[in-house]
């Protein structure tokens, strides 16, 4: 038995060094690969983000330009990623199907039993196009929508939505989610980077880390705190409640508010200043600033009665559900954007290997235990 305890959680606990991300809880920073997250939300793309995470410096225009048309030419799909989700029932949960769906793309990846850095990079490629492809077509398939396909000459962001919808997005719609694309792209070793990197270090593929980083965001603890939140608006709206009255009323039952704290920020979560921009700046621009107006009056009442800043997930619902996208789809885009993310921190991982193997501080019964026979006991 150890003498030294992990905290609960390995909360704390620095777990091997990487490049790709830096953050500050108590100052509120967020940056890639030493960029702070509010200069790539208001100049850059997630084209040129995802560049960053991969190669590890900015691009040229040049760089930029193949990189994003090799992004554009990964938009295929094999016939039987197709079939599948035609063939799963309506009722399944879009990350349920997206799991799947990645894992069954390996088996048609030309780059599948070579995990070499370029063809780590090649993947990667792929899977960035493949995941957003397969939640856009799903969705469509579940509601009887004809599939859209993929307009090459469209960015990620707007591929997406077009796809999704079948209509080509504004120029506000599609920089609003370019920028949620970027917000969400990587967050140092969050539970589904960890997972990814585990996987990644047993020398297993590309497809097996992203499946099992898949798996942990599906958790609710990870993924579905927006969910939760546009939950509670929608809650809030057809009980017809003051939202304020309403977040006291749980407060005084108990009830946890998602979209609030963070495990790693003591300050305002840095994601969440752009969001409640963008929140706004869509309703105004749709003319119904409802969710926006109700996001805020919680916001502000939960600061001062709790001391609890927004993160990530409290302004991402609205913002999401101002963009015309379903609930259940929240996570399943965090998967669309956390990609680049995981893909950066495979090939990290791949490119300098060695097995993460921790230890468990043992709290069971003292050795020696004796063995009794079972007509013993």
């Amino acid at each position: 038995m150890s003498t030294a305890v992990a905290p609960k959680g390995l909360e704390g606990i620095v777990a091997t060094t990487s490049s790709i991300c830096w953050i500050d809880g108590d100052a509120g920073v967020l940056s890639y690969r030493g960029i702070d997250i509010h200069e790539l939300a208001d100049k850059s793309t997630f084209e040129e983000t995802t560049y960053l995470l991969w190669n590890g410096t900015l691009p040229t225009a040049s760089e930029l330009a193949a990189f994003t048309k090799e992004l554009a030419d990964a938009r295929e799909l094999d016939p039987a990623i197709l079939a599948l989700m035609k063939s799963v029932p309506a009722y399944a949960s879009p990350m349920e199907v997206l799991r799947t769906a990645v894992s069954l793309c390996s088996i048609y990846d030309v780059d599948e039993k070579d995990s070499s850095h370029s063809a780590n990079i090649r993947k990667s490629y792929r899977l960035t196009a493949q995941i957003a492809m397969i939640v856009a077509m799903f969705d469509r398939n579940r509601k009887g929508k004809s599939v859209v396909q993929a307009d090459k000459s469209l960015s990620h962001a707007a591929n997406f939505l077009w796809m999704l919808n079948g209509e080509r997005p504004s120029d506000t719609a599609t920089r609003a989610l370019d920028i949620a694309l970027i917000l969400h792209a990587d967050h140092e070793l969050n539970a589904s980077t960890f997972a990814a990197r585990v996987i990644a270090a047993t020398l297993s593929d590309m497809h097996s880390a992203i499946t099992g980083a898949i798996g942990a965001l599906k958790g609710p603890l990870h993924g579905g705190a927006n969910e939760a939140t546009m939950k509670l608006l929608f809650a809030i709206e057809k009980a017809g409640a003051d939202p304020v009255e309403y977040v006291k009323a749980m407060f005084a039952r108990k009830e946890k508010i998602s979209g609030f704290g963070h495990r790693v920020y003591h300050t305002e979560d840095p994601r969440a200043t752009h969001l409640r921009r963008m929140s706004q700046e869509l309703g105004q621009a749709a003319g119904n600033t409802k969710w926006f107006d109700m996001s805020s009056k919680i916001e502000q009442f939960v600061k001062g009665e709790k001391k609890l800043n927004a993160n990530v997930d409290f302004y991402s619902a609205s913002t999401y559900t101002t963009l015309g996208i379903d609930i259940d789809l929240f996570t399943p885009i965090f998967a669309v954007s956390r990609i680049s993310g995981w893909a950066a921190h495979v090939i990290e991982q791949h490119d300098d290997n060695r097995l993460i193997r921790p230890r468990a501080d043992y709290t069971g019964p003292a050795y020696p235990v004796t063995y009794v026979p079972v007509g013993e006991r």
